[in-house]
Order: structure tokens, then C-alpha cells, then sequence
């Protein structure tokens, strides 16, 4: 008897925490997609990325995070040439219109957040960053962020306290029995810190929703990611380092794509 009720507390406590998560979680999407790319810059110019996304809505904000596994097919000019890398972000957001269970909409805006993001990946590319976001209520959008950060990168790396604006979107559009989704991301760092150049990167996808036209059941997109990248990395594409050994850092990327979503 002692045993089963020894038993039951056990199951008890360890249930707590999964029933007290899931009061917490109110939503999540997870997708794996396929990149076959061309055009790149400073990387070797044709690549092919895995990458899996995840993102959830919590009560008192949201999460978004990637993992891109890349593959090179030749030797990168900046040092990555064992023929694969990997990068990823972790970006949590705090909303204080949930957290304060107050109505903080006026005007386009839907609600105040603080934002952050850690920036992670192979060799010396890991940041921090922080700083103020608003989701805004744009017709037709399936959501509209826009978070700015100050950028921190990790050791004695040039770029410190610069900020980035990043705002990120979805727009769907419907074609016949299937949808068109529009949605993407552009990370603009508008300072410069010695060696380190502002920079406009812009990654947009355009995906048509295969499964939806056929009744498969589950989000299946093919489409296109396009990838604009001025000054990547932070290289200025005019200094001497850029022409005479990079090739340029202005990049237009464009890659194949497939996702799904379970």
C-alpha cells in the first residue's frame, strides 16, 4: 500500500511539470526544409542547406529557432573548407501586453515585446542580442514583427554595440484549391564598427502549398528562397579584402526549395 501510494506521488510530481508546460504552450509549428542553392558570396557559390525551424506561442510571449546544417561543394574562401558547416539563431521574445495582461494595442500596433536572439554557428559567429520589438496589425498579413537589437558578438570580434532592425512576415495568398505564402525576414545592421560594415541582408521565400492541392493533409510547400546579402558578413564590398580576394560581398542568392511541416 505504502509502495503504491509511494508510486502515485512520483507519477504525481513528475506529471506537474508536463500539465503546468502545457498550460503554458498555446501553440507550435516545427518544419525540416531542403535548399539547393547558387550565386553565393565568399562561401562557395553553390550550396545545399538542411534546415529545421521551430516556433511556439507561450502566455507570456513567443519562440522562434534554426538550425541550418549546410554542405559546400567547394572550398570556401573564408577558411570553412572541410565542406560542411553549421549556423543557427535562438530568438525568444517576452510580451508585455501578456505578461501584464493588459490591451498595449494603439494604432498598427498589436502589442509591445522585448526581444532577443543568440546567434550560434561553426568558428567565431556567436552574439547576443537584445532590444525592444512590436508585432503590428498590417491588413492582409498574416503577422508583421519588427524587433531591433543591439548586437553584442562573443570575444573581442569588431561589431559590438551596433544596432540591427530585423522586422520578419508571412503573407498567404490564395491560388485555386492551394495557397501562395510570402514570408521571410530582413536583418539590417545600420552602424559601422571598424572593420565591421553596416550590412542589408533581405531573405524572402515564395512557396506554394502542394499538399493543400492535393489533400495530402500536412503543410508541404515547393518554391524559391531568394537571398540578397549587401556587405555580408560585414566585409565592405568596396575594401581591397573584398575585390582582390572575396570577389565581393554584394550577394544575390537564389535556391530551389521544399519544406514540411509536422
Amino acid at each position: 500500500m505504502k509502495h503504491s501510494a509511494t508510486s502515485l506521488l512520483l507519477a504525481g510530481s513528475l506529471l506537474a511539470p508536463v500539465e503546468a508546460m502545457a498550460d503554458l504552450l498555446l501553440w507550435q509549428d516545427n518544419s525540416l526544409t531542403y535548399l539547393n542553392g547558387i550565386d553565393f558570396k565568399i562561401d562557395p557559390p553553390r550550396q545545399q542547406t538542411l534546415t529545421f525551424e521551430h516556433s511556439s506561442g507561450w502566455s507570456f510571449g513567443d519562440l522562434f529557432l534554426f538550425v541550418d546544417g549546410i554542405k559546400y561543394n567547394t572550398e570556401a574562401n573564408n577558411g570553412a573548407g572541410d565542406g560542411h558547416t553549421f549556423y543557427g539563431e535562438l530568438s525568444p521574445r517576452l510580451s508585455f501586453g501578456k505578461i501584464s495582461g493588459a490591451d498595449l494595442s494603439f494604432g498598427p500596433i498589436k502589442d509591445v515585446l522585448l526581444a532577443a536572439t543568440y546567434e550560434f554557428g561553426e568558428d567565431d559567429v556567436d552574439a547576443y542580442l537584445l532590444g525592444p520589438a512590436v508585432d503590428l496589425a498590417i491588413p492582409g498579413f498574416d503577422y508583421f514583427q519588427l524587433n531591433t537589437y543591439l548586437r553584442r558578438p562573443d570575444g573581442k570580434r569588431d561589431g559590438r554595440n551596433v544596432w540591427q532592425i530585423t522586422p520578419a512576415w508571412s503573407y498567404t495568398i490564395p491560388a485555386g484549391k492551394s495557397d501562395v505564402v510570402i514570408d521571410g525576414f530582413i536583418d539590417w545592421v545600420v552602424d559601422n564598427d571598424d572593420s565591421y560594415h553596416a550590412n542589408l541582408h533581405i531573405n524572402p521565400q515564395i512557396k506554394y502549398d502542394l499538399a493543400k492541392a492535393m489533400g495530402w493533409g500536412q503543410k508541404f510547400y515547393v518554391g524559391v528562397e531568394y537571398d540578397y546579402w549587401k556587405h555580408k558578413y560585414g566585409i565592405d564590398n568596396d575594401s581591397s579584402l573584398s575585390k582582390d580576394i572575396l570577389g565581393g560581398t554584394n550577394q544575390s542568392a537564389i535556391s530551389l526549395l521544399v519544406k514540411a511541416h509536422f
